[in-house]
């Protein structure tokens, strides 16, 4: 089985969706390893967004990611799981999100977009190694 990290962000847990959005990935056929609710400290999320030091927009994420509590998960399916859950999540911005997706049904701005997913196997192991050492 292949494992991924996906990360419930705070705009989701205030509006109250992360049932809707665990559930479409189990409804998916993904079963989920790992899960905690928690509330991410900035040296976590720089770690976790260290691909993005030095954008404009870094320290606006880092505060967004922080603002409230997140679920952060591992998700575990067949081959590519990381990429599945992408699909499912739909396009980082809501707008250009197809109806469908986590993104597509239920998110409205690009700033708030209810979730992350491990962009690739190497993201996924570096990610899942963050939150979850005990599964690295």
């Amino acid at each position: 089985m292949n494992r991924t990290l996906v990360i419930v962000k705070p705009d989701a847990v205030e509006r109250g969706l992360v049932g809707e959005i665990l559930g479409r990935l189990e409804r998916k056929g993904l079963r989920l390893v790992a899960a905690q609710l928690r509330h991410l400290d900035p040296d976590i999320a720089r770690r976790h967004y260290a691909e993005h030091v030095g954008r404009e927009y870094f320290e606006a994420l880092v505060a967004f990611i922080t603002r409230s509590p997140v679920v952060v998960a591992v998700v575990e399916g067949p081959d590519d799981t990381w990429r599945l859950v992408r699909q499912l999540m739909g396009a980082t911005n809501p707008v250009d999100a197809s109806p469908g997706t986590i993104r597509g049904d239920l998110a409205v701005v690009m700033a708030e977009n209810l979730i992350h997913g491990s962009d690739s196997p190497d993201a996924a192991r570096r990610e899942i190694g963050i939150f979850f050492p005990e599964l690295a």
